[in-house]
C-alpha cells in the first residue's frame, strides 16, 4: 500500500480533503479487482461520474460511487456478489494491503420495470489507517439499461506509485454512449452533478465525439426510458433552475477543489444543443502566444500528478478544465490570470502560459518563480486553445513499483519480490536522466524528465523533480 505522504502529496495538488483521495486511491483499486475477475471483467459496464474521472478526463470532478450496467443479469444474485467480493477483497489485500472487511460487504437486491438491481456497500481501511467508523464504497449495480453503442475497454487514471505495470482496464461505455446517457439523467433527474457532466463533456476537445451518434443514442434512451427527447426549453425551466440552485453547493462543493457558479454551466446549455443538432460549430482557436524557446517534444503528464512544486499546479489544471481564473502571486504582486498551456523551455523550466483577465494581454510565468496559486471563482470564456489538459493517449509516468504485476483473481498470487520495467518490442531512443540529488539514472523512450520519488543510494527517499539529460542511446 501506499504511504500517507502520497496521499498527502495530491491532495496538496489538488486542494482537496485527504479522505477524498484516499477513496480515489481505493476506487482504483476495485477496478483492478473487477478487471481481474473474468466473469465480472466481461460483463460489468462501467458507467456514471465515476467512469468519466477514471476512464476520460483526469482533471474532472471527484466522484464516490461505482455504477456498472451488468449484461448477465444471472449475477445479480446476493449470494454470488457476496462470494465474488469477498474474493476481491482478498485480491485487493495481497495486491496493494487496502483491507475490506469481507463480513461487512453487504448487498441489497431489488426488482423494478422487469430488470434486477443491487445496492452494495464495500468498507476499507486505506493510506490513511482509519479503523474507525470505516469509510465506505457505494455500488450501484442494474440490468434494465440499454446498452446502444459496443462498450469499450478503458484504461483506468490510477496516478499513484502501485498502479500495477500493465495498468487496470474496465469495460466502460463509449464517449458517445456516456454523453448521450448524461443528457438523458439532466432531463430525467435535474441533479447538479448531471448539468456539471454534461457541460464538462460537451467543453472538452481532446475527445471529439460524433454528434449524430449521441443524439441518435440520446433518442434511444429516452424512448426506452419513455420520456420525451430533451430540448433547450424543456430543460431551462426556472422552476428546473431553483431546484438545481438548491443542490447546487450540497452535492458538488465536496468533489471539486474550487465550486464554480452555477451560472456559468445553467448558461451553456443552448450551446450543448446548438452544438449537438449541428445549428453551430465549436469555435477553432489558436495555441497561446509564447516567447521563446520551447521543448517541443515535451508534454505534460497525461494524469494527476504530485509536480512537487511550490505551488500546486494540478489545481491550475483543474481551472483551465473548468473556465475559472487563477489568482497569481509573481513578483511579490497578485494578479488574476486566465491559464492557457504548460510548456518547458530548452533550459528546462516550466513555463506556465496564460492572459491577464482584465487587459488581454498574454504573459508567460516561470512556474519556480510563482509565489501562490488561488483558483477563483471567476469564469473567463477561452480567448485560446486550453491545452493544460492534455490530448492523446493517456499513461501512467513511469515508478518503481513495490506491488506485484497485477493477477486473475482465480489465481490470487502472495506479493513477492518487486518486477522492474521492460522497454521491450519498443523501438527509437532511449533518453537516460539523471536526478541532480541524488545521482540516480532513469531511461525514458519519451523525452520526459519527470523524476518520481525514489530512494537514494542509502535507502532514503528522494523527491524527483526535473533530472537531466546524460545521454541518448540508439
Amino acid at each position: 500500500m501506499i504511504e500517507k505522504q502520497e496521499i498527502s502529496e495530491l491532495a496538496r495538488e489538488l486542494s482537496l480533503d485527504l479522505h477524498v483521495v484516499e477513496k480515489d486511491y481505493v476506487l482504483g483499486w476495485l477496478l483492478a479487482g473487477i478487471a481481474a475477475n473474468p466473469e465480472l471483467s466481461e460483463n460489468w459496464v462501467f458507467k456514471g461520474g465515476t467512469c468519466l474521472k477514471k476512464c476520460y478526463f483526469e482533471t474532472y470532478r471527484f466522484s464516490e460511487d461505482l455504477d456498472f450496467t451488468v449484461t448477465e443479469e444471472a449475477q445479480l444474485d446476493e449470494d454470488y456478489l457476496l462470494q465474488a467480493f469477498r474474493q476481491m477483497a482478498e485480491w485487493v489485500y495481497e495486491q496493494s494491503g487496502i483491507e475490506i472487511p469481507g463480513e461487512q460487504i453487504r448487498f441489497k437486491l431489488s426488482v423494478l420495470d422487469g430488470g434486477r438491481y443491487a445496492e452494495g456497500r464495500v468498507y476499507y481501511v486505506g493510506p490513511l489507517m482509519q479503523k474507525r467508523n470505516l469509510a465506505r464504497i457505494k455500488f450501484d449495480l442494474t440490468s434494465k439499461e440499454k446498452l446502444v453503442l459496443p462498450p469499450q475497454k478503458r484504461a483506468v487514471h490510477h496516478p499513484y506509485s502501485d498502479c500495477p505495470d500493465d495498468g487496470i482496464h474496465v469495460l466502460s461505455y463509449c464517449f458517445e454512449e456516456v454523453f448521450a446517457e448524461k443528457i438523458r439523467a439532466l432531463a430525467e433527474r435535474e441533479r447538479p452533478r448531471d448539468l456539471y457532466d454534461v457541460v464538462h463533456l460537451y467543453r472538452h476537445d481532446e475527445i471529439q465525439p460524433d454528434r449524430g451518434v449521441v443524439l441518435k443514442t440520446l433518442q434511444e434512451k429516452c424512448a426506452f426510458k419513455g420520456i420525451p427527447v430533451p430540448t433547450i426549453g424543456s430543460l431551462q425551466r426556472e422552476d428546473a433552475k431553483i431546484k438545481l440552485a438548491a443542490e447546487w453547493e450540497d452535492m458538488l462543493a465536496h468533489q471539486l477543489p474550487v465550486l464554480p457558479d452555477l451560472e456559468q454551466f445553467w448558461n451553456e446549455i443552448p450551446n450543448v444543443f446548438r452544438w449537438l443538432h449541428g445549428d453551430v460549430e465549436k469555435p477553432s482557436l489558436a495555441s497561446a502566444p509564447i516567447v521563446g524557446s520551447l521543448d517541443n517534444a515535451w508534454q505534460p503528464p497525461a494524469m494527476v500528478y504530485a509536480w512537487r512544486t511550490a505551488v500546486p499546479l494540478e489545481s491550475v489544471r483543474f481551472a483551465a478544465a473548468n473556465r475559472l481564473c487563477v489568482n497569481l502571486r509573481y513578483q511579490d504582486s497578485w494578479r488574476l490570470i486566465e491559464p492557457y498551456s504548460l510548456r518547458r523551455s530548452m533550459d528546462g523550466n516550466l513555463l506556465l502560459c496564460a492572459v491577464k483577465h482584465e487587459t488581454g494581454e498574454s504573459r508567460t510565468y516561470r512556474v519556480d518563480r510563482i509565489q501562490g496559486v488561488e483558483v477563483s471563482r471567476t469564469p473567463f470564456t477561452p480567448r485560446y486553445q486550453i491545452e493544460l489538459t492534455p490530448t492523446g493517449p493517456l499513461a501512467a509516468l513511469p515508478v518503481q513499483r513495490l506491488a506485484a504485476p497485477r493477477q486473475s483473481i482465480n489465481s490470487r498470487p502472495r506479493v513477492s519480490g518487486s518486477p522492474t520495467r521492460t522497454l521491450t518490442g519498443q523501438t527509437g531512443p532511449t533518453y537516460v536522466f539523471k536526478c541532480p540529488s541524488c545521482g540516480k539514472q532513469f531511461r525514458r523512450k519519451t523525452y520526459d524528465a519527470t523524476l518520481s520519488s525514489h530512494k537514494n543510494k542509502n535507502g532514503f527517499q528522494c523527491f524527483g523533480g526535473f533530472g537531466s539529460l546524460v545521454k541518448t542511446e540508439y
